[in-house]
C-alpha cells in the first residue's frame, strides 16, 4: 500500500490545476483509489483497498468556508485554477468565498466532486481522459 510520503512526492510535481490530471496518475498506480480535501486546513484522506486509511495533518492556516456556496463564482475560479492561472493557495481561498468545503476524488470513476458545507454537490467533473 500506498504511504503519505509516496503521496507527498508525486504532489510536489504539481504547480497548478493543470498538472491535476498527471497527479491522479501517479497516486492511482500507488494504490490511491479515493481522497478527500477539506478546505478549511488542506489536510487529505487518502483510501486504499480494503479501507486502508492515511491522512495528513493540517496544512494551512484555518479558512472560513461560506454557509452558502455560489456555483458561478466557483466555476470561474475552477476554469482559472485548470487552466494554470492561479496557484493551489489562490484556488483554496476561492473555494472557501465560494461555499466549497470539500472535494472528493474517486479514482476508479476518474471523478471530482465538490461540496458545499451542507454536502450538497456542487459539481461532478470527469478527469481528463488522458490517464
Amino acid at each position: 500500500m500506498f504511504t503519505l510520503n509516496q503521496v507527498k512526492q508525486a504532489h510536489s510535481k504539481v504547480k497548478s490545476g493543470a498538472d491535476f490530471p498527471s497527479y491522479i496518475s501517479e497516486i492511482k498506480t500507488l494504490g490511491v483509489v479515493y481522497y478527500q480535501t477539506y478546505v478549511t486546513d488542506g489536510h487529505i484522506d487518502y483510501y486504499g483497498a480494503n479501507n486502508y486509511r492515511r491522512s495528513t495533518a493540517s496544512k494551512y492556516d484555518s479558512l472560513t468556508v461560506a454557509e452558502t456556496s455560489n456555483s458561478v463564482q466557483f466555476n470561474a475560479a475552477l476554469k482559472a485554477h485548470q487552466q494554470g492561472k492561479t496557484d493551489y493557495p489562490t484556488f483554496r481561498c476561492d473555494c472557501a468565498k465560494s461555499g466549497i468545503e470539500k472535494w472528493a476524488v474517486c479514482l476508479e470513476k476518474r471523478i471530482c466532486t465538490y461540496y458545499d458545507k451542507a454536502g450538497n454537490k456542487i459539481l461532478v467533473e470527469e478527469i481528463s481522459s488522458k490517464l
